[in-house]
């Protein structure tokens, strides 16, 4: 799960990579044209996009994986549901709506001591700096809205096909890996495009914290220094990912829909 980001440089390669041209120099002239945008600074947006994008695959990753069993089970233990259990139901949806309630900025105070315990068992460092450390709250910050979006996804599902599973003796297993998950697998996806949405500006947010990525570079520089062009480099960059996400995302659930 962690110290994979030295190994994760892939804008900040491609800078430097470039940098071994001729017209390098005038790229850094013209940037240099813009307050506090020199060439330092340029590698350091670059090295920020490689945080923002690493912490936007590994909190995505945590958090479908805490997400999804979670949407499975707020879906299937329903009344009327394949594991039909208001009792369970009812304890899973108030734990969610709990978190689902809880405005991210503030939900990363309140767990600094649940990150800094897992930090301490994973890394040997109890910290909740860094961005790292960030991936544990952007992972149990976007889990509920996965697992809200996944039941909701599954409730499209249409009735009949369920029970025709359930009358040809299917178990809830079956059911849920081959009606369930592949009937409801585009509206999934377009929910996942959403939440990865979603968690880009959770990101960003997160670098008001200290945890790196562009959130910090537009607060640290653009906000706090009034360097405005850094900033606007910065929300450039941001948009660019989530046009990115955007695109993805539809052209993933156009190859899936098949009907």
């Amino acid at each position: 799960m962690f110290n994979f980001l030295p190994a994760f440089k892939p804008f900040e390669s491609l800078l430097r990579f470039l940098s071994e041209y001729g017209f390098w120099q005038h790229i850094i002239n013209f940037c240099s044209s813009f307050d506090g945008l020199d060439e330092r600074m340029i590698f350091a947006i670059g090295q920020a996009t490689d945080e923002t994008i690493y912490m936007l695959i590994l909190s995505t990753f945590w958090g479908t994986l805490l997400g999804l069993p979670l949407g499975i089970l707020l879906y299937t233990t329903r009344k009327g549901q394949i594991l039909s259990s208001p009792l369970i139901n009812s304890v899973l949806s108030f734990i969610t709506n709990i978190f689902r309630s809880i405005p991210f900025i503030i939900l990363i105070a309140w767990i600094q001591p649940f990150t800094m315990i897992t930090m301490s068992l994973l890394t040997g460092v109890k910290t909740y700096l860094g961005t790292d450390a960030a991936i544990v709250p952007l992972s149990i910050g976007v889990a509920p809205l996965i697992a809200r979006m996944i039941e909701n996804a599954l409730l499209d599902v249409p009735k009949g096909l369920i029970e025709a599973a359930r009358s040809m003796g299917a178990t809830p297993m079956q059911i849920i890996k081959k009606v369930l998950l592949p009937e409801s697998l585009p509206l999934i996806i377009n929910s996942m495009t959403i939440t990865l949405i979603t968690l880009t500006g959770y990101i960003a947010m997160v670098g008001a914290i200290g945890s790196g990525g562009l959130g910090q570079i537009a607060i640290k520089f653009g906000y706090t220094d009034n360097k405005i062009a850094i900033t606007n480099v910065v929300l450039i960059i941001l948009v660019i990912i989530v046009f990115a996400i955007q695109f993805i995302g539809n052209s993933i659930v156009k190859r899936v829909t098949h009907h």
